[in-house]
């Protein structure tokens, strides 16, 4: 009898499995041509829709504005990496930082026992009425789980937290290893909780798929006759899952799979701090700067990663040079219409599709942390956070890069009314709330879809 044979299990719950960074497009593509059987079997049963991300794209936004229904001037995740204005000592958040509480710990209040795995953004784990497992950002698998006993579990089940994505710039062969064996871990973990724990609510997290898209997807597109197949190889893999876990559910639990984000191929990466030192808006204290701290008092603005402008506030900065509001209103104005000019100098094509504003994106007490301007690039150009770099663009090993507009929401068993892309990762939460009878806080943003 193998592992998914004994799989069965009843109840009124909610199995929520997250599939990082993948398209709709990708998945409606391949179930046309009749490589991924499980997933055009689960369309015939429930709503597949093409929903929005967020700005920026990042996983860490994303699945911190899923989890807690609210955009970032509430939730307070901007990025990956972040800064401290007043000392510009540069910070990854974690759960510390993200203000609000979570879906598992709102449902966990209404007496809803939980199961959650691997999501990001989630170490440290937090308290909940069940079992959390952090995601990518924690190294030691005996501080990853709350409760602390099942960090032993899953070290004792060889379970791997994350795969060694620098890995691929020596070896695709080797990262490919790596990939099958952490989903095969991943997979090994998820249906050992299934079978041995009770839940109300279950969320399993692959973060694989995100990583195979930025060193595979180029490859996958142009036709690689060695690589191709095998990205194909790895979602057919993940289609297999999704079929035995579909197999196994009665009508009384509602399985929802989603992404964060879209995906799609890498023309170039481009270096903002770069362009923003050519073009007088941005100078360092040192000729190879190390970080945000090595700006000038007499810089305007800087960027961090991916695409989010800051202007340097006298009133915010530790080396702030601008005013508020006239200088920063013109500085802001000045800097949003020269992006819009940018250009490729190998194409000449445009590389920013827009830049937005930020009291146009987010809203609530952490409003002031946030990004002045957010740069939005044509698909193809990832824009990046460097310092040191002295060139604008770049391509390298990335093959792959985020969208917005291209995640997913698949609901079985459920009618969605909204049309694609009229919704966004931030409605799922409500949603899911909804169907299981849980009473939303009042300050949500997103909106149930059912």
């Amino acid at each position: 009898m193998g592992l998914f044979d004994r799989f069965s299990f009843k109840g009124k719950k909610v199995l929520v499995i997250g599939l990082d960074g993948v398209p709709f497009s990708l998945i409606k593509g391949l179930s046309a041509e009749g490589k991924l059987p499980h997933w055009s079997e689960l369309m015939e049963s429930g709503s597949f829709k093409r929903m929005n991300s967020v700005h920026p794209c990042v996983s860490s936004v994303a699945w911190a504005t899923y989890m807690t229904g609210k955009n970032p001037g509430k939730h307070n995740i901007y990025g990956f990496v972040d800064r401290y204005p007043r000392s510009m000592d540069v910070f990854i958040p974690t759960s510390r930082d993200m203000a609000g509480k979570s879906l598992w710990e709102i449902l966990s209040q209404a007496g809803k026992r939980v199961v959650v795995i691997n999501v990001p953004l989630t170490f440290p784990p937090r308290e909940v009425n069940g079992i959390l497992i952090s995601g990518f950002l924690c190294t030691n698998i005996e501080k990853i789980a709350h409760p602390k006993e099942f960090g032993g579990v899953l070290k004792e089940m060889g379970y791997r937290i994350d795969v060694d994505a620098w890995q691929a710039r020596k070896s695709l062969d080797k990262f490919l290893e790596d990939l099958h064996l952490t989903l095969e871990k991943r997979i090994e973990a998820m249906f050992h909780f299934l079978e041995r724990e009770k839940w109300d609510f279950f969320q399993l997290h692959i973060m694989e798929t995100d990583r195979i898209n930025h060193f595979l997807w180029g490859l996958w597109e142009e036709g690689d006759a060695q690589y191709g197949p095998e990205f194909i190889k790895y979602y057919q893999k993940i289609d297999a899952i999704l079929g035995r876990i579909s197999a196994g559910l009665d009508g009384d639990t509602r399985l929802i799979v989603l992404s964060d984000h879209g995906f799609c191929g890498l023309k170039k990466e481009v270096f903002l701090n770069y362009w923003l030192q050519r073009e007088g808006w941005l100078k360092f204290r040192e000729e190879t700067p190390k970080s945000v701290k090595d700006i000038h008092q007499e810089s305007k603005a800087y960027s961090l990663i991916p695409g989010r402008i800051y202007v340097n506030l006298t009133e915010r900065e530790s080396s702030g040079s601008v005013s508020f509001p006239d200088e920063y209103d013109r500085i802001r104005d000045e800097v949003q219409g020269a992006l819009l000019g940018m250009k490729d100098p190998d194409s000449g094509e445009r590389i920013i599709e827009k830049v937005i504003k930020r009291e146009e994106l987010y809203h609530g007490p952490h409003y002031n942390d946030g990004p002045d301007l957010v740069a939005i690039p044509h698909n193809g150009y990832d824009l990046k956070g460097n310092l040191d770099k002295k060139e604008l663009t770049y391509k390298g090993p990335l093959v792959g890069m985020h969208t917005y507009d291209d995640a997913f929401l698949y609901i079985k068993d459920v009618e969605v009314p909204k049309m694609d892309n009229q919704f966004g990762v931030m409605d799922v939460m409500p949603t899911i709330l909804k169907l299981m009878g849980v009473n939303p806080p009042e300050d949500l943003d997103g909106e149930a879809l059912v």
